[in-house]
């Protein structure tokens, strides 16, 4: 049997290679990168779930608050209807005895709507809105462009009078909207009205304890101004598209919709390239807002930037904020720079130099306006001084103005005398392109306008006529004067000859002496003048 070893024997150790502890080294290595790998994974882990953990803590503390305001707004409308009920109710008495009045007094209403003030054209319109006439409404606002600002004020006033001032209103602007029935006086446009009275009525229906969040539309109404804005969409086509539409029926659409509420989010894309195509109107930029474009807006600016817009830009920039964002100057100047080069190439048509100067000086001058009152607009004096911009301008109107001033013109002998008497006729023998007749013209007389005429022609004078030495008439206006009438025979009229009638002028000479005339200033300085023999064939 093999003998134990005793424990306390010392025996040889095997020493350990140097290969087994590179082996050994790499493994810890490993493990060592590893442990690190995993930790840094799991901690952007946590830090993952702890972000997501604070966005849903979020999201939910919007949804909690989103959901209380609204049920704290449906609360308020509910509460509201009561008391927007007791206002109605409250006008209705008043507008019941309005209209009664009216219907009994029958007030005959001013035909030709002329009006002195804003109390006169009120008592006109209203009449109309009691009575629900719509067509003749629309007449009256329809031939008052000139007196826009005033109808602006008082519309308003005078829908609140209606029963259903939507019904109202879409029946007054249905002769033009949603499609032009007006056959062949198209050609007059009225998109101005129809957009005037859209925006009147918006006040008139808003609701007056909740505000613009509830119209007080009836659900029939604002059915019917969805089928009417479907109309016009469908008409888009038959007008060419988009692109050839006109710029008053895109506004009255849009403003269509932002005044009965029925903006779409799936025609949102529509009402962007309407806006865009229209971006030149003035309240283009709040329509904008209304209808629900403002995440749009930066792509909106970028494009009419790119089309040369920068003008419409500026403005929808200044409505939206960001400014910041697209810099009003650089716009600016980069527009005046475009309405040079514009201006630039219409000079460049030789055909017609005069015409193409005058339409180059209006263009840029059309373009310093605009500028000019932007700056004013939006107080960008501190960065853009209009200063420069002002003196072109004047520049370009006292050029347009020097060139309108007419030629010299020598002074006239024949100018008429601050007396009022007759101017004579022009020197017809001196002049070089007179016309020489070369059939010889029946003799003929000449008569004051106001007396009868001779029953027999009186033959050609052969001498120059006697001067008159006053224009007083003579003593004895029946006197027969050989000098005074050299016709052969004395005429039954005392009026042998009236120095008040200016003889007209005729072509063709007289082969007659030539005459020396005295100079011509009128009966005052007590001579008659003393004309050619050709002025009396």
């Amino acid at each position: 049997m093999g003998s134990i070893p005793d424990p306390g024997e010392l025996t040889e150790l095997t020493q350990p290679s140097f290969d087994e502890f590179q082996r050994q080294t790499s493994l810890m290595t490993s493990c060592t990168l590893l442990w690190k790998e995993l930790s840094d994974h799991i901690n952007s882990l946590e830090q993952n779930l702890m972000r997501q953990s604070e966005a849903l803590k979020r999201k939910i503390e919007e949804l909690d608050s989103e959901t209380k305001a609204s049920l704290d707004s449906l609360k308020k409308r509910e509460l509201s209807i009561e008391d927007s009920v007791k206002i109605a109710l409250n006008r209705l008495e008043p507008h019941k005895k309005a209209a009664l009045k009216t219907i009994n007094d029958d007030v005959e209403d001013n035909p030709e709507g002329e009006v002195d003030d804003g109390d006169g054209l009120l008592q006109l319109l209203k009449p109309k809105c009691l009575k629900m006439k719509a067509k003749e409404f629309w007449d009256i606002v329809a031939g008052k462009k000139k007196e826009i600002d005033l109808l602006r004020e008082k519309i308003p006033e005078a829908l609140s009078e209606c029963i259903d001032p939507a019904r109202f209103v879409m029946e007054a602007i249905s002769e033009v909207f949603p499609v032009d029935k007006r056959g062949n006086e198209r050609g007059n446009d009225l998109g101005w009205a129809c957009v005037l009275i859209l925006e009147s009525l918006i006040p008139v229906v808003v609701d007056p304890v909740v505000g613009k969040s509830r119209m007080l539309v009836t659900p029939t109404m604002k059915e019917k101004a969805k089928e009417i804005a479907e109309t016009w969409k469908k008409s888009l086509e038959e007008r060419g598209g988009i692109e050839n539409v006109k710029a008053p029926d895109v506004h009255t659409f849009l403003q269509h919709l932002v005044t009965f509420g029925i903006v779409k989010k799936e025609d949102l894309e529509l009402y962007r390239k309407l806006v865009v195509g229209s971006a030149w109107r003035k309240q283009m930029p709040k329509l904008a807002v209304s209808l629900g474009l403002g995440d749009e807006m930066p792509d909106m600016i970028a494009e009419l930037i790119s089309k040369g817009q920068q003008l419409d830009a500026v403005h929808f920039t200044f409505e939206v904020g960001l400014v910041d964002k697209f810099p009003p100057v650089p716009l600016l100047k980069a527009f005046l720079r475009d309405a040079k080069k514009a201006a630039t190439s219409i000079l460049e048509d030789l055909n017609n130099a005069g015409r193409a100067a005058q339409l180059a000086s209006r263009k840029e001058q059309s373009a310093l306006r605009a500028v000019i009152k932007c700056i004013e607009e939006y107080k960008l004096e501190a960065e853009f001084p209009p200063e420069n911009l002002k003196k072109r301008l004047e520049q370009l109107e006292k050029t347009k103005t020097e060139k309108r001033k007419p030629a010299a013109v020598p002074a006239n002998k024949r100018t008429r005398a601050s007396n009022g008497g007759p101017m004579p006729p022009a020197k017809a023998g001196r002049s070089t392109n007179a016309y020489v007749s070369s059939f010889p013209a029946p003799p003929t007389f000449i008569r004051s306008p106001s007396h009868t005429q001779y029953p027999a022609a009186v033959p050609a004078y052969p001498s120059p006529p006697a001067m008159y030495g006053s224009r007083s008439p003579p003593t004895n206006p029946y006197a027969y004067s050989p000098e005074a009438a050299p016709h052969p025979h004395p005429p039954t009229s005392p009026y042998a000859y009236s120095p008040e009638a200016a003889p007209p002028p005729l072509a063709g000479s007289y082969p007659g002496s030539t005459m020396n005339y005295p100079a011509y200033g009128g009966y005052g300085n007590g001579l008659a003048p003393a004309y050619q023999q050709a002025y009396y064939r």
